[in-house]
This record gives structure tokens, C-alpha cells and sequence, in this order.
């Protein structure tokens, strides 16, 4: 089995080659340990962190547990997982690809562990939908609207793309990205599906801690307080910086506009606090709010995980409690718990009184 295959499981020459050895996953899920952990793994991570932890050395161990992890979203059969868990796994792809597209060293064997762009437009059957031009690329109007659906920055509205002769100009960031979901189109398509029995039952203990860790988060999205002083640092920065009126990339207001919706905040509650901003549109950050908390998508989007808040720059101020928390709703989760009831103000009280002068 290839490194490369491992690396990128979603590959259909990846899928080919697990055919071809004649794998039996009731054997497998029976026997090999090392697959099964990493699997449950794949599946639990992407739920808490929205990745799917370090890969093994071993590409088989690697390779088969793509599958095996397959298998528990479609016997925990839950909605939430098989969108968390496609995203994640697009996530790790799009580092994975990215870092191979920066290295220069020509990486031409079968052996290879590299994806070059070439290959990666041929797997989704778009080198003739995209094409170079002097400075950037064009894609089909066809093929970018449904790449582009669940990409909430007003950037990627068709709106405000120059679109000529049925094309629609893209740099090359923005093919990544489009090629990053088309990887979690791919990865979410067919799931969930029917597991064998003798499968399910060897996968029991596992399918159960998978469950826990989902019922955790359910029971974080059920938060209806918004107490600021609580909010990890790095969310009390982002609302800081937007009381200040000062402008955010778009990864610094999804992460907060994620946060704030995750904790019951509505879109009408989260467009005023933006308002303070000299470059505020309300259509769309309304838009933007209403598509990231799942009004008008189909994706209720989760706050960022803290390694992709770290790698964005935007983990600041880390206090003892991020050293043992994987997510910013973790954290804050950890905080109301540990305060008491009479203790914990919402700040959606106090700005009422006080613009109705109680």
C-alpha cells in the first residue's frame, strides 16, 4: 500500500488499492487493534478539534483506518457527525496538499507521498472546468457554484466575482479552497450506509465512545448565556477588537460570529454589536451570521478548534485552562460550570436595561 495513498484516502486509486488487496474490514475491525484505534480516533477528533490527529507511520495502519472510520459515523448515524467529520478530514487534506504544492523538489514516483495540482484537478474531473490564465486561473460557472455553496465569506458570492463568458476568475488560494471542498463533497457522499451486523457488533465499545463524545457536545450547543468575562481568551480578544470598531479577516469573524451563535446569541443581537464598524454592511454581515448558525445553509458551523485558532494567529492571551482545553466552547462550557448560577449575568440583560434606562 502507498504512503500516498495513505496521506490522501480519499483517492480513488487509494479506494482501488484497499479493493485490490482484498481487505476483509470484518476481519480487520476484528483483529487489528492499531486500525481501530487509529480509526476511532479520526472519527472522535474531528468532533472535539475539527481534525483528525496525527497520522501513523505505518501506511496500512493509516490507509484502512480511512475506512474503519467510515464505518462508526454510519453506525453512530448522526447528522452533526457526518459533516463535522467530512470537514475534518478535508481540513487535514487541504494542509496535507497545500504544503505539498509549496515543495519544489519534483516528486515523480509512484511512491511519492506529494499531490501536485495536476492530479488533484483530474481526481475531481476538473481539468477541463479550470484553466491558467496570466494572472490566476478561470473556472467554469457551473462547476464553482455548487464548490463554492458552503463558503460563507461574501467573497465567495457569485455577486462580487467578475464572471465573463461563463467563467468566473479565481486565484490560486481560491482553487485550493474550492478543491478542499470538493474533497469534503466527496468524503460526506454516501455516508451513512448500512453496516454488516458482524461488523457493527465488533465496533460496539467503539461506536459508544463516539457517542459520548457527540452527547458532550450537544449538551455545549444547548449553552444559552453569554457571559463575557467567561469567553476563553482568545474570543475575549476578537469581541474586544470588534467594540473598537477595528476591522477582522474573515477567519477572526467566523471564529467569533461561530462562537457567539454557538452560545445562543442571535443574528439580530450579533449585527448590532458589528454595527460600530465604519465599514459595516448590515445585509451582509446578516447574511454572513444567518449562513454560519445554519439559517440559510445547511451547516450549522462550530466555532474553530484551538490548533486552527493557533494557526490562523488568533490563540491569544492563553491562560492555565487553554493548556488543558482542545476548543473554545470547551473552555467556556468549563467556565459556566465552574461559576455559580447567581454569579453568571447575561450580557443580553444588562445592554437591555440599560437602553430602556431600568
Amino acid at each position: 500500500m502507498e504512503r500516498l495513498h495513505a496521506r490522501y484516502p480519499f483517492l480513488e486509486a487509494a479506494r482501488e488499492s484497499v479493493a485490490t488487496e482484498a481487505v476483509d474490514l470484518a476481519t480487520i475491525v476484528e483483529q487489528d487493534e492499531a486500525v481501530v484505534e487509529r480509526a476511532t480516533q479520526r472519527v472522535s477528533t474531528a468532533l472535539e478539534a475539527g481534525e483528525i490527529g496525527d497520522p501513523r507511520r505505518d501506511p496500512r495502519v493509516e490507509l484502512l483506518s480511512y475506512p474503519v472510520a467510515r464505518v462508526l459515523v454510519s453506525l453512530v448515524d448522526e447528522r452533526v457527525l457526518v459533516r463535522k467529520y467530512a470537514r475534518a478530514e478535508a481540513a487535514s487534506a487541504y494542509e496535507r496538499f497545500t504544503t505539498d504544492l509549496e515543495d519544489t523538489v519534483e516528486l515523480k514516483s509512484v511512491e511519492s507521498t506529494g499531490l501536485d495540482l495536476e492530479t488533484l484537478l483530474a481526481e475531481f474531473d476538473l481539468r477541463d472546468d479550470v484553466r491558467e490564465t496570466g494572472n490566476g486561473y478561470r473556472i467554469d460557472v457551473g462547476t464553482y457554484l455548487p464548490l463554492a455553496e458552503d463558503l460563507w465569506d461574501d467573497e465567495w458570492r457569485l455577486v462580487n466575482r467578475a464572471l465573463a463568458d461563463g467563467e468566473v476568475p479565481i486565484e490560486e488560494d481560491d482553487l485550493l479552497t474550492l478543491l478542499r471542498e470538493a474533497i469534503r463533497d466527496r468524503i460526506e457522499d454516501g455516508l451513512p450506509f448500512d453496516v454488516p451486523d458482524a461488523i457493527a457488533t465488533s465496533l460496539e465499545d467503539e461506536t459508544a465512545a463516539i457517542r459520548e463524545v457527540l452527547a458532550d457536545l450537544e449538551l455545549t450547543r444547548e449553552i444559552d448565556t453569554v457571559v463575557p468575562d467567561l469567553f476563553p481568551p482568545c474570543m475575549k480578544a476578537l469581541l474586544d477588537q470588534i467594540q473598537k470598531g477595528e476591522h477582522l479577516p474573515h477567519h477572526s469573524r467566523f471564529a467569533i460570529t461561530a462562537f457567539l451563535t454557538s452560545i445562543g446569541m442571535s443574528t439580530d443581537e450579533i449585527v448590532e454589536l458589528y454595527r460600530v464598524n465604519s465599514s459595516f454592511g448590515e445585509e451582509m454581515t446578516r447574511y454572513q451570521t444567518d449562513h454560519i448558525a445554519g439559517e440559510t445553509s445547511p451547516t450549522e458551523y462550530s466555532p474553530p478548534s484551538c490548533a486552527t485558532m493557533q494557526s490562523y494567529g488568533d490563540c491569544v492571551n492563553k491562560d492555565d485552562l487553554c493548556e488543558r482545553i482542545p476548543h473554545p466552547m470547551a473552555y467556556y462550557e468549563q467556565r459556566i460550570d465552574d461559576s455559580d448560577d447567581d454569579e453568571l449575568e447575561d450580557w443580553r440583560e444588562e445592554t437591555s436595561e440599560t437602553a430602556t434606562g431600568d
